[in-house]
């Protein structure tokens, strides 16, 4: 990361939606994108910018607890982005949003997500596992020695990542199993608005979860002609958390198969406290010998 860079500022932008004035029968935001050397929006982005929309169109003790979306088709970094939200319903308790992100007239992300003021009740959640070293004791990706795409993404990237063993960029070390851990958290401070821990939240569960299925393969994301690509995404908020304290995700996939490979993941504060349920269906395409 050079020092003309700020890529924290740069996530911080984009997840300051734009109201656009304009009321038919949904509220509509417009937003910009990070600029991509993939030439490709990433995921986590669009779906952070969703969280944002919808819960401009709800009062802020009414957090968002769940969401499930469609990534419909690949998003242009250069070009902005609209997101038209439909109050669905509004209840004593919850509140039920529909958002969509379109470009050029099409939809490119299609969301449901349900909003919830604080209340009481039953609690318990499943401990993080033992024995994971602390991200002081892990090693930072070697950028210098990837591809120049992968090393732009990386210098680049808001979020500092650290996996629990190795990373499977340029290769795919240890054994091969669906299932990994990896620290991360933002690369500076971001305040105290817990709105914009939650988006950024969601933002980060889009990062590493599909290498559980390409480590349980031996397949590097180097690998020539690999194809990957998001195509839902599931996410239920538990409990609040800073981004810019370390976060372990604990990841694993208990199916691959027509090209298609399911992850799932557990997102846990430093001190153990579990924040964040995830779940993503991906297209994995790997060139046959």
């Amino acid at each position: 990361m050079t020092d003309a860079i700020d890529p924290v500022a740069s996530l911080l932008a984009v997840l300051d939606l734009r109201d656009a004035g304009a009321r038919t029968t949904e509220d509509i935001f417009t937003g910009v994108s990070q600029a991509m050397p993939t030439g490709r929006v990433y995921g986590g982005q669009v779906l952070a910018q969703t969280i944002v929309a919808a819960s401009r169109t709800l009062p802020p003790e009414r957090t968002v607890h769940s969401m499930h979306g469609y990534f419909l088709r690949p998003g242009d970094p250069a070009d902005g982005i609209t997101f038209s939200v439909d109050r669905i319903h509004d209840g004593r308790s919850f509140s039920t949003r529909r958002t969509q992100a379109f470009q050029a007239g099409v939809p490119i992300f299609s969301m449901i997500a349900s909003f919830q003021d604080e209340d009481p009740g039953l609690e318990h959640f499943e401990p993080m596992p033992e024995g994971i070293p602390q991200p002081e004791d892990t090693a930072p990706i070697d950028a210098e020695s990837l591809h120049p795409i992968s090393r732009r993404l990386l210098s680049e990237s808001p979020v500092d990542v650290r996996h629990v063993g190795s990373s499977v960029y340029a290769t795919v070390e240890g054994p091969h199993v669906p299932r990994q851990a990896v620290w991360m958290k933002l690369r500076r401070t971001v305040g105290d608005d817990p709105a914009v821990h939650r988006a950024a939240l969601a933002y980060l569960s889009d990062l590493t979860i599909q290498e559980t299925i390409l480590r349980a393969h031996g397949v590097a994301w180097s690998a020539p002609g690999l194809r990957v690509a998001s195509l839902d995404h599931a996410m239920w908020w538990h409990r609040a958390a800073r981004v810019d304290d370390w976060l372990l995700y604990v990841q694993e996939s208990p199916n691959a198969r027509g090209g298609r490979g399911l992850s799932t993941g557990r997102i846990y504060t430093r001190e153990g406290v579990l924040v964040a349920s995830v779940a993503q269906e991906v297209m994995v395409r790997v060139p046959r010998e």
